[in-house]
């Protein structure tokens, strides 16, 4: 009997495990469709958003997991774009002043059918071919390229409104464009320009020059100029716009406004697509002065005598010198710019426009002058048309101030260059001679009492120059002056107002130069 009991139990449990198996095969689950949240961090409320924000989103799948997501901004995206990411950051157009966008996301759950699908569609919408990752970079799905494989995608889409609030632009001066009190009609400015709702949404940098409501609308990305006068001898000054600096990127429109010698000021203000103001940026500020001279004539004295600007001999030798040769015909015909007194922003590019405002340069300094400079506006000054006169020494490389022979050939003709003279100081009351009997130079001498530092000799190349002094004394041999048999750079290796001892020649030597090799005519 206890065997029969058990043998009807066994039955039982199988027909029961037979009838639930049988009911699983013929009554398979189906798969469920995924759900779909969003948010906007750090904010749980939606209010006006700058248009650069950051979305997360969320995905929940009853009976799998989530594959991915596809996402669409109404009246911007045209398709759906898949990702595998929780969180994006966009950076949305702004067309007014305040703009709504809708977001659209979909979670899509991975149940799905094990091969790649060319298109996907589901719910009324083309969501394209499956994803995949190209791995060639050749733009199609190879065999060996693996893939998501998307199942069921949320029918109703996560949706919010963004209200986006627009935002000014916001300007500040580069910190390189500080204005010295006093310039020629030239001038470089920078700015830096920012805009919460993306650098690109700048439209437009609007300058002007004294006048605000007399500006020129610039390109919204341009962030450096050079102005310059276009003609520097006209009444009315009209000035240049030079993109970047650069003479070959001159903007079709003159600014005018400039008032020659006279205090200015430049205004620089940013406009978005919107039509939203950035803050106008003025230099100098109400504390400061922009004086800008009238060019007198087509020369122009370089002051460079960086470290003893202070020093007024100097300079008051130079103006007595020019404005006694050629019997005074220089006299208000000239300029001066002292570059340690008035020290010129993005001097590159500032200086060399600020020589080419003139036909003819003296470039006098001490020891230590701008090598890297010179070896900027030097040569592109000479293929410019001007005609320029150096006189300097150049400082021992062991100390502060150092050079080479190529930062030299940089803006001069010269093969080589001697060591300084022996003990340091060439002493006073030294010849320094014409080459040879048929150069019709003026003999020089050293003043009596005063020593020069740092002189050297030269080898100018004989191929595009001709010597012109030498200088033979128990410290120092050879060549110390030269000019360009094109006649448009002399250089002599001394400080000219250290060498007008003896017959006091220096006069004499520079209208020389000026006037019969270079053909200054007053």
């Amino acid at each position: 009997m206890r065997k029969l009991l058990q043998l009807f139990f066994l039955l039982i449990f199988i027909l029961a495990l037979f009838s639930c198996k049988e009911e699983v095969v013929n009554n398979p689950q189906k798969n469920q469709l995924p759900d779909t949240g969003l948010f906007l961090y750090p904010d749980s409320t939606i209010n006006q958003q700058p248009s650069r924000l950051h979305v997360h989103w969320w995905g929940d799948d009853p009976d799998g997991i989530i594959r991915g997501y596809y996402f669409k901004w109404v009246g911007i995206d045209t398709f759906w774009t898949f990702t595998a990411s929780n969180d994006s950051i966009f950076a949305l157009p702004i067309g007014s002043a305040d703009t709504t966008y809708d977001f659209l996301v979909s979670a899509a759950d991975a149940e799905g059918n094990g091969v790649y699908d060319n298109d996907i569609f589901q719910n009324g919408i083309d969501y394209g071919p499956e994803p995949f990752v190209d791995l060639n970079k050749n733009g199609i799905r190879d065999a060996d390229e693996p893939f998501y494989d998307v199942g069921l995608i949320d029918p109703t889409p996560a949706s919010l409104l963004f209200p986006i609030k627009n935002t000014p632009p916001v300007l500040e001066w580069d910190e390189l464009s500080v204005l010295p009190d006093t310039s020629f009609p030239v001038m470089t400015f920078k700015w830096i320009a920012n805009d919460l709702d993306g650098n690109e949404s700048i439209q437009k940098i609007n300058i002007s020059l004294n006048d605000t409501s007399n500006f020129v609308s610039l390109d919204g990305s341009i962030r450096l100029i050079t102005i310059r006068v276009k003609d520097p001898l006209a009444a009315t000054p009209e000035m240049e716009i030079l993109i970047n600096g650069s003479d070959q990127n001159i903007f079709s429109e003159i600014l005018d406004g400039l008032l020659y010698n006279a205090d200015n000021r430049f205004y620089v203000q940013a406009v978005d697509l919107s039509g939203a103001v950035s803050n106008r940026l003025v230099l100098p500020d109400s504390n400061g002065v922009w004086y800008v001279k009238k060019p007198k004539g087509q020369l122009l004295i370089f002051d460079d005598f960086s470290g003893v600007a202070s020093d007024p001999q100097v300079k008051i030798f130079y103006e007595n010198i020019f404005n006694s040769i050629g019997s005074g015909s220089l006299v208000g015909k000239y300029d001066e710019f002292d570059f340690a007194k008035h020290p010129l922003p993005f001097e590159n590019v500032t200086v060399y426009e600020t020589m080419r405002l003139f036909d003819y340069t003296f470039y006098y300094a001490n020891y230590n002058p701008r090598l890297n400079l010179l070896n900027v506006v030097t040569n592109k000054y000479l293929q410019q048309g001007g005609k320029i006169a150096f006189s300097m020494t150049f400082q021992d490389s062991g100390s502060t101030f150092s050079f080479d022979l190529s930062t030299l050939q940089g803006f001069l003709p010269i093969d080589s260059v001697s060591e300084k003279v022996q003990g340091g100081f060439l002493s006073p009351g030294a010849d320094i001679l014409p080459s040879s009997a048929q150069i019709l130079y003026p003999p020089l001498k050293t003043a009596s009492s005063s020593s020069i530092a740092y002189v050297r000799t030269f080898v100018p190349n004989s191929v595009v120059s001709t010597e012109i002094y030498k200088i033979s004394s128990s410290q120092i041999n050879g060549n110390i002056g030269f000019i360009t048999n094109e006649k448009n750079e002399f250089f002599i290796g001394l400080p000219l107002h250290l060498c007008n001892g003896g017959n006091a020649n220096v006069g004499n030597l520079l209208e020389k130069v000026f006037f019969d090799e270079f053909g200054l005519i007053p």
